[in-house]
C-alpha cells in the first residue's frame, strides 16, 4: 500500500460523473410523499406545481441508481471539487490512539459548506425550465449562502427566509447572501400568511426551520415564475450530495484502505446521506459491511426520540407528508441551540435505512460537542461549523475506545464546512455561557400527539 498522505486528492478527471441514488439498491424503499389532503403519493404534476420538473422526477424515482451529471453542473463542481480527505494525523497523535482517522473537507468553497454540492443543481435546473427565481429556507445560513451563490451565477432571484434566531446571531454569513443579491427576510415573518399565522400562535417565537420552509414554500407557490428549492430531507438533495461520498470512496481506495466506521451528523439528512450513500449501496448488494454511525444533537433528536410516522415536512402544514423519523411538525428547538441541525425530522431514506437497522444513531450535547470542536481547531487548524463538529465528538469519542481496545480502525467522518460565522457560539462557549437543553419527554410528547392521523 503507498504510503498515506495528509491529503488525498483525487485528480480533476477522477471526480465522479454520475450521482448515486441509494434507493435504487434498496429492497424496502422509503415511503412514498403524500398529499396531505388525498393521502395519496403525489403525483409528478402535484410536485411540479412547487419544485422544478427535473427536480420533482429525481424525487419521484427510486428505481434509476445512476443520474448523469449535466456538463455545465460538473464544470462549476471544477471550482471547488474534487474535495481533499484528510488523514488527521495530529488529532490522532493529540489522542494518543492507533485509530486511523480520516475527514472529508466540505467547506473549501465560498459558501463554507458541503450545501454547494446541491445548490448548483438545483438553480440549474430552475434555470433550465426558464424560471425567474427561487424561494428556499436557511437555518444557519450554509443553505442560503450556497444558494445565493448559485443563483448569482445563474442570474436568478434569490428569496431566502431565515430560521430568526440564526437572522440575529449570524449577521455576517446573512450579509453574504445578500452580498451574492438574495433577499433574507427573518422567519416566521409578517410578510406571509402562514408567518403571520405561527407569530399569533408562537408569540415571540425563534423560529425553526419547518416554519421557514412553510413561508419560503408560500412565497413560491404565489409568485408566478418561481419554485421552491430545499437544501436538505429531500431524496433529491441526498442525491446532488451523493459526489460527497463517491468521492471519499474514490479517495480511499486509491490508498487500499477500508474504512471500518463512516460517522457522520444528521439534521436533515444532506450531509450524512450523501456522505454513507455509497457505502450504503455496498451493504445492501452484499459488497461489505460498514458502522455507520449518525449524530444528532440531544436538543433535537429526531432518530433516538423521535417516532417513525408520516408527518409534515413544514410547521406551517402546507407541505407534502412525509414518513420520517419526526418530533412533530411543531416543534421548536431550544434557542440557545448553536449548530443548524434544528429540523424537526428526518430525512426519508435516512429513515428507512435507520429503521432496517442499516445505520444506528447517537445524540449528543452541545458542551461536549464545542470541547470536541475546539480540540479539533487547535490541533488540524480548522474552525469547524457546529454541525459538523457533532460528527466531530462522536469520531473522538470512538478513537479513545480503540486506544483502550488497541484496535486500528479506519474512522472517517464527515467535516460539513467551516465555523468562521458561528463565532457568537463560540464565544458563549468560551464564556461558560453555553448550556446543554434536553428536552422532556412530556415536551416531545406533547409535540408528538399532534401527528397527522395516517393509516
Amino acid at each position: 500500500m503507498n504510503e498515506i498522505p495528509y491529503k488525498i486528492y483525487l485528480e480533476e478527471n477522477e471526480m465522479p460523473t454520475q450521482w448515486y441514488n441509494v434507493r435504487g439498491d434498496m429492497k424496502k424503499k422509503p415511503a412514498p410523499i403524500l398529499n396531505p389532503g388525498t393521502l395519496q403519493p403525489v403525483t409528478l404534476e402535484e410536485l411540479s406545481a412547487i419544485f422544478c420538473e427535473d427536480l420533482a422526477k429525481q424525487e419521484l424515482d427510486d428505481t434509476t441508481r445512476f443520474f448523469d451529471i449535466p456538463e455545465e453542473i460538473r464544470n462549476f463542481y471544477k471550482m471547488y471539487r474534487p474535495s481533499p480527505l484528510v488523514r488527521a494525523y495530529c488529532l490522532e497523535k493529540k489522542l494518543g490512539t492507533p485509530a486511523h482517522i480520516y475527514y472529508k473537507f466540505e467547506g473549501n468553497n465560498t459558501s463554507g459548506s458541503h450545501k454547494l454540492n446541491s445548490a448548483i443543481a438545483q438553480a440549474y435546473y430552475a434555470k433550465k425550465q426558464g424560471l425567474k427565481g427561487v424561494t428556499t429556507e436557511t437555518g444557519a445560513g450554509q443553505w442560503g449562502t450556497a444558494l445565493s451563490m448559485a443563483c448569482s451565477y445563474f442570474d436568478l432571484d434569490c428569496q431566502v427566509y431565515m430560521v430568526k434566531v440564526s437572522y440575529e446571531q449570524k449577521p455576517f454569513r446573512r450579509e453574504v447572501m445578500r452580498t451574492y443579491g438574495a433577499q433574507v427576510t427573518p422567519s416566521p415573518s409578517m410578510n406571509t400568511e402562514v408567518g403571520r399565522k405561527i407569530n399569533a400562535e408562537f408569540p415571540g417565537t425563534t423560529g425553526s426551520l419547518g416554519c421557514a420552509i412553510s413561508e419560503a414554500v408560500e412565497a413560491a407557490v404565489t409568485q408566478e415564475g418561481y419554485r421552491y428549492v430545499l437544501g436538505s430531507v429531500l431524496s433529491q438533495v441526498l442525491l446532488h450530495q451523493s459526489v460527497i461520498g463517491l468521492e471519499t470512496k474514490a479517495a480511499l481506495d486509491k490508498y487500499g484502505i477500508k474504512a471500518d466506521m463512516i460517522i457522520g451528523c444528521a439534521g436533515g439528512g444532506s450531509n450524512l446521506g450523501g456522505l454513507i450513500s455509497p457505502f450504503v449501496g455496498e451493504i445492501l448488494r452484499g459488497e461489505a459491511n460498514y458502522d455507520i454511525i449518525a449524530v444528532e444533537p440531544a436538543s433535537c433528536p429526531s432518530l433516538t426520540r423521535g417516532k417513525y410516522a408520516y408527518d409534515f415536512c413544514d410547521t406551517g402544514k402546507v407541505c407534502p407528508l412525509a414518513k420520517m423519523y419526526t418530533l412533530g411538525s411543531g416543534f421548536i428547538p431550544s434557542a440557545n441551540h448553536a449548530g443548524g441541525l434544528r429540523y424537526h425530522g428526518m430525512s426519508s431514506v435516512v429513515s428507512e435505512l435507520y429503521d432496517q437497522g442499516l445505520i444506528t444513531a447517537r445524540s449528543v450535547e452541545q458542551t461536549s460537542v464545542f470541547e470536541a470542536a475546539e480540540m479539533f481547531a487547535r490541533v488540524e487548524g480548522i474552525l469547524p461549523a457546529p454541525e459538523s463538529s457533532h460528527a466531530i465528538r462522536v469520531a473522538i469519542d470512538e478513537a479513545l475506545k480503540c486506544k483502550e481496545t488497541g484496535e486500528e480502525k479506519n474512522i472517517v467522518f464527515g467535516l460539513t464546512g467551516t465555523g468562521y460565522f458561528d463565532m457568537v457560539a463560540y464565544e458563549k462557549f468560551n464564556n461558560g455561557e453555553m448550556s446543554d437543553y434536553i428536552p422532556t419527554d412530556e415536551e416531545l410528547a406533547k409535540s408528538l400527539d399532534t401527528l397527522p392521523k395516517v393509516d
